[in-house]
């Protein structure tokens, strides 16, 4: 065998780095081919490709509920709400097209991204703290999903709709298989899911529009008041909904570059980002805050999701079309934002071992783990007054305080220390320029972490939590910065 084949090397193609696997990359335990790099020729998402992946991941049943996730829990307006839904999101774009920039330059998933600024084995750690995350996420969502599809069938059929919460759990079960097939398929799979469903996820949200407008008064809505203590200062609550608010994509901002190594260029994942998150999660949140405080006039009672919304729509037919739309929603979004990541993150523990393919099914078995207190609620085997609107809004606020510092980390290590440049070829392998645990990530780690968990028993402290991807993203980015330049500076 030539030598050619043996050793790996790398070339600049415009403004891609793109490596040619040698013998020594690929017997490495630390690569396999899903988490390679991507091949120039693979790197075909133009801003429309990111703009459509970004209206399939936001119109769902979450961000729906957003609204009254920040007027029931958060104590604002209607009017204070859509405003901090649209300001959380712009600020959540300056992390997203940060963090893109190493996946799009060097084709490689965020896990592989984290090695730099953790360590090749450290990486692990920010990589399962996201995963996990993403695992509770896939389970909501499926359980959503779940529901719609035994909403359509019980339109159908008279004897589904007798199944109650049975059918809910066969429902979900149903979805799950969906879900995994779509990812199992790989990019470009996702990809065409989502330029389909965006236009067809919008046309569904103007739907809405025009069926409950008639009904509603948006004057009245709008003037609905806060839902806190008369005379309580509005920063305060102000900012606990932001931080929520951007805890809710938070996740997205560190595992960008598993979508962004597929992105013709730097300018397409720039636009495409900024065309498609904010204006989509303001209009489709905003249309659930409209809704949900509407739903009382609509249908005679409360409903905060549009699943139970259009339940209640006394038409099978639209009932049907409905459903297959939400159902489309959820698949587009559970398929991008709940499984590809941790499906990366599991084959970054043992990339030998675990490929794509088991780290698809790893994910979809934890979700069913942390959604079965739910199913089994819905089959009548056990009690509980848990909601799981109620548990992923305290997810806002509390993962945003883990996921803040890491986020921080990674874009002062690619910027500020590396200078966007990486050691391509010592990513994939042990003892090869990166450490196993990189000191100044998990210092810069723990520290913000430690003092979230402080918070919760020294008053004093609170506001750390309170406002805990903000704290926790400038901390963790400021003691990476020292340390890492401390290390830099005593090698020398």
């Amino acid at each position: 065998m030539s030598d050619t084949a043996t050793v790996s090397t790398l070339r600049n193609v415009g403004e891609h780095v793109e490596l040619d696997v040698g013998e020594d990359i690929a017997a490495s335990p630390r690569y396999n081919a899903d988490i390679a790099p991507t091949k120039a020729s693979q790197r075909t998402w133009t801003r429309w490709n990111v703009a459509s992946l970004w209206v399939g991941m936001a119109i769902c049943v979450p961000t729906y509920t957003l609204g009254g996730v920040l007027t029931a829990y958060f104590g604002l307006s209607v009017s204070e709400a859509l405003w901090t839904i649209l300001v959380a999101n712009v600020v959540v774009l300056i992390p997203l097209t940060l963090n893109a920039f190493p996946g799009t330059r060097y084709g490689i998933p965020c896990p592989v991204v984290l090695r730099a600024s953790f360590g090749i084995i450290g990486s692990n750690v920010p990589s399962l703290i996201r995963a996990i995350v993403a695992c509770g996420w896939f389970g909501v969502q499926t359980l959503f999903g779940g529901i719609a599809i035994h909403l359509m069938l019980s339109a159908l059929f008279d004897s589904w709709a007798a199944l109650g919460g049975t059918g809910e759990v066969i429902g979900f079960f149903i979805f799950w298989v969906l879900n995994i097939a779509v990812v199992i398929r790989g990019s470009e799979s996702i990809k065409r899911l989502e330029t389909l469903a965006a236009p067809l996820l919008l046309i569904a949200a103007i739907g809405l529009v025009v069926w409950a407008l008639p009904k509603v008064s948006m004057t009245e809505i709008l003037a609905v008041p806060a839902n806190r203590p008369e005379g309580s200062s509005f920063a305060g609550y102000f900012m606990a909904g932001l931080t929520a608010m951007v805890g809710f994509w938070a996740t997205l901002s560190l595992n960008i570059p598993d979508f962004s190594r597929y992105a013709e260029s730097q300018r397409s994942q720039i636009i495409g980002q900024i065309i498609g998150l904010p204006l989509t999660m303001f209009l489709f949140s905003g249309l659930g805050v409209v809704l949900t405080a509407a739903s009382m006039s609509l249908v005679g009672e409360t409903v905060s999701d549009p699943v139970s919304l259009i339940g209640h729509i006394d038409n099978p037919v639209w009932v049907i079309l409905s459903m297959l739309m939400i159902i489309l929603a959820t698949i587009s979004t559970n398929t991008a934002a709940n499984i590809v990541s941790p499906t990366n993150s599991f084959q970054n523990i043992a990339p030998r071992y675990i490929n794509e393919n088991r780290g698809v099914l790893i994910t979809g078995f934890i979700g069913i783990l942390l959604m079965s207190w739910e199913l089994l609620k819905k089959l009548s085997w056990i009690e509980s007054d848990i909601s799981v609107e109620s548990m992923y809004s305290n997810w806002l606020l509390g993962y945003s305080s883990l996921l803040g510092p890491i986020a921080g980390i990674m874009i002062v290590d690619y910027f500020l220390i590396k200078n966007q440049e990486y050691d391509l070829l010592a990513l994939y392998q042990d003892d090869a320029g990166y450490p196993a645990w990189n000191i100044a990530g998990m210092v810069a780690l723990l520290i913000p972490v430690g003092l979230t968990i402080l918070s919760f028993k020294f008053e004093a402290l609170s506001w750390f939590y309170t406002y805990g991807w903000f704290t926790g993203s400038i901390l963790g980015g400021i003691i990476y910065f020292l340390v890492a330049r401390g290390e830099t500076g005593s090698t020398k």
